[in-house]
């Protein structure tokens, strides 16, 4: 592999409750002059996942129970919404103003969830959270394309989240299909054949890393990536598999 192409799919509309998200992909590819090849990788947002799958909270039918109203006063965020963010939490990991750390029932460590109000049409007063298993929700879209189109393409549902230690966000996949999700080197030589003992890349996140350039985070309207020349083994990994066990955490 010494080329990519990385293509943002125009064309796809504002995203409804059970919309059928492979449909509109299909559609936007047609209007792009483009058709799916073996090996291409799609990384679709997870904000139009969860639209499409319904996962819109209305902030008024939320009541905050008393750790929520804790927390909240705490970090100045809106009791109602640090309700939500405790029911799709495992745990707190970090409290401070305006900050508010968890690690998500998905298993991975996040601000606030991953709840989010960007880009969602209806005002200030509903939410947006993850989609229940994003996982099985790229298995869903990328049977549905190979039903479709008869070809088989790696899918990746990607977020954006912040790290530690370092300043901004990066894209990352929170739910993979048909492709590996991590990528073992060890065994491997280096250009001085040593061998290579620890190399684990983060093969998902690397791609959805690269598509974040494109999807952006404001008012792009870019939420699926079309990502052309990648060479990866024939794994169907899962973005559960990217979670550090809490035994190998150092840091949590």
């Amino acid at each position: 592999m010494t080329q990519l192409t990385l293509t943002a799919l125009r064309g796809i509309p504002l995203v409804q409750p059970g919309d059928d998200l492979a449909r509109l992909i299909l559609d936007a590819l047609a209007a792009n002059d483009l058709t799916l090849q073996a090996t291409d990788v799609l990384v679709v947002t997870s904000k139009i996942v969860s639209k499409a799958e319904g996962r819109v909270v209305a902030l008024r039918d939320v009541t905050p129970g008393e750790q929520a109203h804790e927390l909240a006063a705490q970090t100045g965020k809106d009791p109602r919404v640090v309700e939500l963010v405790l029911q799709e939490s495992r745990g707190v990991s970090r409290v401070a103003p305006n900050v508010l750390v968890v690690e998500h029932r998905l298993g991975f460590v996040s601000a606030n969830a991953g709840i989010d109000q960007s880009n969602l049409e209806g005002g200030d007063e509903r939410v947006l959270l993850l989609p229940v298993d994003p996982d099985l929700s790229a298995r869903v879209i990328r049977q549905r394309l190979l039903e479709v189109t008869g070809v088989a393409v790696g899918v990746i549902i990607s977020d954006s989240h912040g790290r530690p230690f370092r300043l901004g966000n990066v894209n990352v996949a929170i739910g993979v299909a048909g492709m590996p999700a991590l990528v073992d080197l060890r065994g491997q030589r280096d250009l001085f054949r040593r061998t290579l003992r620890i190399s684990i890349q983060g093969y998902a996140d690397m791609v959805a890393g690269a598509a974040g350039l494109l999807t952006g985070e404001g008012a792009e309207g870019l939420p699926v990536v079309l990502v052309r020349g990648l060479t990866y083994p024939d794994i169907d990994g899962r973005a559960s598999q990217i979670n550090r066990p809490a035994e190998h955490d150092l840091y949590r």
